[in-house]
């Protein structure tokens, strides 16, 4: 007879939560007539005005017409006569140690010797002091020295024109005064 019981009480239980998650659902159908209402209510309303296409500019058309101009993916002749003439870097030379650092980063510290002997020193960035002399390279323009004063050492630069070719410039690093 306990057999029997334990078996109606499943299908009891089953029922009775059955009858109360539908009475819930009833519930909850009551409440969403005014949730409608809001979502037509909504729909229903007029869109804010669009705004007003913007004015289109005209197109200019540009004609290009290149009798008589010279072809933009060759090299000019005046240029290409001035190259083969001018001054240019030498591609096999060694590179020095002072090269890699730009001139502005490298100052004279003194001088040794006297007259044609005259040997500078020069201070790196990493703050390290070098011996150079005339004929020694600086700077990362292909400077070349010309001259060692007392006071300066005066250079010859290599720089691009921005044609193909090369440009001298003169530069100089000055003693740097102790303070």
């Amino acid at each position: 007879m306990k057999l029997r019981q334990l078996r109606r009480l499943p299908s009891y239980s089953a029922r009775l939560l059955t009858l109360m998650s539908s009475i819930g659902l009833i519930a909850c159908g009551s409440g969403t007539a005014d949730l409608q209402a809001y979502v037509e209510d909504v729909k229903n309303r007029p869109g804010p005005p669009l705004d007003p296409l913007p004015v289109m500019q005209p197109f200019v058309v540009f004609e290009y017409s290149p009798e008589g101009l010279r072809d933009p993916f060759s090299v000019p002749k005046e240029n290409a006569e001035s190259e083969s003439s001018g001054v240019r870097p030498d591609p096999d030379r060694r590179k020095e140690l002072l090269e890699s650092f730009p001139l502005d980063g490298l100052g004279m510290v003194g001088t040794l010797g006297e007259g044609e002997a005259l040997v500078a020193l020069v201070i790196d960035p990493d703050q390290v002091v070098h011996r150079v002399k005339v004929g020694n390279y600086l700077g990362q323009n292909e400077g070349r020295i010309t001259a060692i004063n007392e006071n300066r050492i005066d250079l010859v630069e290599l720089v691009p024109d921005g044609a193909g070719g090369w440009l001298e410039r003169q530069a100089s690093v000055s003693l740097e005064d102790e303070q």
